[in-house]
């Protein structure tokens, strides 16, 4: 949420906010409610100062033995107007709360603007791309054969967009997941958060998730509860309402859980294989900072995402996503693209995102500064990082001309020591 100070001050930066950003948010009608709310307000004040004065006065006539009737009779009149517009102001704060949810956050200066995609920035790029000595069979196929997993019977248990992963292709999952917990805890410094796999609405209208992206979202019929469509949601909220030490800034969390979303509008996109699933694991990385510090820690938070790429000696490219790609809550997005080489383009794997101070307002998230101030947190995430994509691209990556899948040096030791999956495989 942006700071309603703002929206008066400076209108027309919201306004192209919303434009860069492909939003509907009516800020016309929010500016309105905001003028009638404060009129109202004025009116009211004025109704009780006057009551005030009034009420002193009929004491002042009852101590003197004096009738104050008249006075009293007007005064339960006003009495009446302020209840009434009590009742007006609690009915614009409430539309007004609800318009304002759909204000997206301000994209950073350096944000490229554009209309999708296609805008975006290809910031940098690490790796060198497979020689093509042999084509390789593409994820589903190869995972099949391997018996690594399972769709036809996934499908059967839960329908299209679900995975069965089976044996050593089991393993494989589970040992990227203690991996990159491994290396953000020991390496990077994170603190591991095991955190509820379900929300309420209010924690994921704090995060930006809520009211826009509720079709996407999965609810338990008859309560306020959703499957988390990622662990951003929990780890974010652990803090609601909450001031932190300042001396405790940046707040580095990790968290693993499986995601769950419902890919509303997406039929017909990326329907074989793993790139777009109803539910996948992910090792998420959230940040709370001090403003003045929070972009330096989002190229940090970027480069602890590289840093389990690298490691898992996958190529990958950086992009910087221009304001028409980026997301309702982020002020600014790179993502992390690996590369798929069956399917010959790139599969994104990590998002890391600032925040900026629009999901802290939205929780009451903040921290006493040296003056004593209190202040708005900043919030950044990013995927540290997705599965199954990582698994699509490492098939695919490792594939070798007998069939069989190399396991990357870092990796082994999650895997038992085994170098290689398949039927040549230990």
């Amino acid at each position: 949420m942006l700071d309603p100070k703002l929206l008066r001050a400076d209108p027309d930066r919201v306004r192209k906010a919303i434009a860069d950003k492909h939003e509907s948010a009516d800020l016309g009608l929010i500016l309105a409610l905001d003028e009638k709310r404060r009129g109202i307000l004025g009116e009211v004040e004025k109704k009780k100062a006057e009551r005030n004065r009034v009420s002193e006065e009929i004491g002042r006539l009852r101590k003197e033995g004096k009738d104050a009737s008249a006075l009293q009779s007007a005064m339960k009149n006003v009495g009446e107007e302020i209840r009434s517009l009590d009742d007006q102001l609690r009915a614009i704060d409430s539309e007004l709360d609800r318009q304002l949810l759909w204000i997206p956050n301000i994209p950073h200066p350096s944000v490229p603007v554009g209309e999708d995609a296609t805008t975006n920035v290809e910031i940098r790029r690490h790796g060198a791309l497979p020689p093509s000595d042999f084509r390789p069979a593409p994820h589903w196929q190869i995972g099949a054969e391997l018996g690594l997993i399972d769709l036809e019977r996934a499908s059967k248990i839960a329908g299209s967009g679900f995975i069965v992963f089976t044996g050593l292709g089991a393993l494989l999952e589970r040992a990227l997941i203690h991996f990159m917990l491994d290396m953000h805890i020991e390496r990077h410094g994170y603190l591991e958060i095991s955190p509820p796999f379900m929300g309420r609405g209010e924690a994921l209208q704090g995060t930006g998730q809520l009211p826009k992206l509720e079709s996407e979202m999965y609810r338990l019929e008859g309560e306020d509860l959703y499957l988390i469509p990622t662990a951003e949601v929990p780890v974010t909220n652990l803090y609601r309402g909450e001031t932190l030490d300042a001396a405790s800034l940046p707040v580095k969390l990790v968290a693993y859980s499986p995601c769950f979303r419902r890919e509303a509008g997406a039929a017909g996109r990326d329907t074989r294989g793993m790139v777009r699933v109803h539910q996948f694991d992910k090792v998420e990385m959230v940040k709370f900072t001090r403003p003045e510090t929070s972009y330096d820690e989002l190229e940090s938070l970027v480069r602890d995402a590289e840093d389990v790429l690298q490691a898992l000696e996958l190529p990958y490219r950086v992009i910087c996503l221009s304001t028409g790609d980026l997301s309702f809550s982020a002020a600014k997005c790179y993502d992390l693209e690996v590369w798929a080489p069956a399917e010959n383009r790139w599969l994104e794997v990590s998002s890391c995102s600032n925040f900026e101070s629009f999901q802290a307002r939205r929780m009451g998230i903040r921290f006493r500064n040296e003056q004593g101030k209190l202040e708005h947190v900043h919030t950044l995430n990013g995927s540290g990082v997705a599965l199954p994509r990582i698994v699509a691209a490492m098939l695919e990556l490792f594939q070798t001309a007998q069939g069989t899948i190399r396991i990357p040096e870092a990796l082994r030791p999650y895997m038992g020591g085994r170098s290689e999956l398949g039927r040549k495989g230990p």
